[in-house]
């Protein structure tokens, strides 16, 4: 295989998935600019050994090699001590545009308003869940994966991550209704 047909099908494999690369990236490292310099480096490395890559779920393998990246660069950001604050406005920008995907067929500024409340309160409750849950929480309902590509991605039984999304989604729920009650 020359050159150009390998980097056309690594085009056609990987890139479909770059948005969920970056998605994911970024809600484990709650940085976007971070977060692309770690999917630019995933790719790279994917690219570099998309020849070993046998076929199969090429979103899993991406992921995978994704997750890793972010792993890795919290372990060194965490052991220099650069960790930074989550910042719950970059995790809600953009959520105005969405309104319309979302089923918010209104013109009311007040229905608007409640709504990114809403969906504000529901990144920081995302965001302030333990890694491995968010991570489940995140692939599964944003992303879409199925138990089996969650499970090939974190290196974990299909069990563990049918537990973790179950306690994500309960702790999630805690935190949503303590934000509701703090907000009465």
């Amino acid at each position: 295989m020359n050159q150009d047909d390998k980097d056309k099908r690594f085009q056609e494999a990987a890139l479909p998935h770059l948005s969920a690369a970056h998605n994911l990236a970024r809600w484990l490292v709650h940085d976007d600019h971070d977060a692309e310099d770690i999917v630019q480096d995933a790719y790279l490395r994917a690219f570099r050994f998309f020849a070993g890559f046998r076929g199969g779920d090429c979103r899993a393998w991406l992921l995978t090699i994704v997750r890793n990246r972010c792993y890795s660069w919290l372990r060194t950001k965490n052991a220099t001590g650069n960790v930074g604050e989550f910042d719950e406005a970059q995790y809600s920008a953009g959520v105005e545009d969405s309104s319309g995907a979302a089923g918010i067929n209104s013109t009311d500024p007040e229905v608007l308003l409640t709504r990114l409340d809403d969906a504000a309160r529901l990144n920081a409750a995302i965001a302030s869940l333990p890694e491995e849950f968010r991570e489940a929480i995140i692939l599964r309902e944003l992303e879409d994966m199925s138990y089996k590509q969650i499970a090939a991605i974190a290196g974990v039984p299909i069990g563990t991550v049918m537990s973790r999304i179950a306690r994500g989604r309960k702790m999630l729920l805690q935190r949503l209704q303590c934000a509701e009650q703090k907000i009465k």
